[in-house]
């Protein structure tokens, strides 16, 4: 399936109404065929603020909230293995598609603010340019794993997992 990504990795910014509910304003789904954002509307009828931590105007965004669910699942549609960082985050994104979504957390990947991204958000609407947005976090998080998948791929250790007994599986 030449073309066809198999693993993605999915941030979002969100915030947080009452009574613990989640509103998802800005999505990226970052694979090796393709980045791709979302920015949703409110939901609700609600006055122009943004969030001091991330930037983020509540009237800013393009696509209907009540799209998400469709626009989310068709994006990740033929994508078989899907990453999050956080338990939040996975959940949240397990529960919208009903598809397993794997916690980088559990694969000791770093944490977001640890990276030195490549990739950095110009967007107008990002007031706050040196926080982790979802474009640069969902990119760096994706460089994460597959670099984690490639040396798994290609390096076995003994059970005893000391540094020196490493064999090399496959070489080019």
């Amino acid at each position: 399936m030449a073309g066809v990504s198999r693993e993605a990795v999915i941030d979002f910014e969100f915030l947080r109404r009452r009574q613990n509910e989640t509103f998802v304003k800005e999505l990226c789904i970052a694979s090796s065929t393709a980045s791709e954002t979302f920015r949703f509307k409110s939901p609700y009828k609600m006055a122009d603020h943004g969030s001091s931590e991330n930037g983020i105007n509540c009237p800013d965004g393009h696509i209907e909230y009540n799209d998400l669910h469709n626009v989310f699942t068709e994006a990740v549609a033929g994508i078989p293995h899907l990453y999050a960082y956080g338990v939040s985050k996975v959940t949240f994104l397990s529960s919208l598609t009903r598809r397993t979504i794997h916690n980088l957390e559990d694969m000791d990947c770093p944490t977001p603010d640890s990276f030195n991204h490549k990739h950095w958000c110009t967007m107008p609407c990002h007031k706050f340019p040196k926080i982790a947005l979802t474009t640069k976090s969902a990119h760096a998080f994706y460089d994460w794993i597959m670099h984690y998948l490639q040396t798994k791929e290609y390096v076995q250790c003994n059970s005893n997992m000391s540094r020196h007994t490493a064999s090399l599986v496959v070489a080019l």
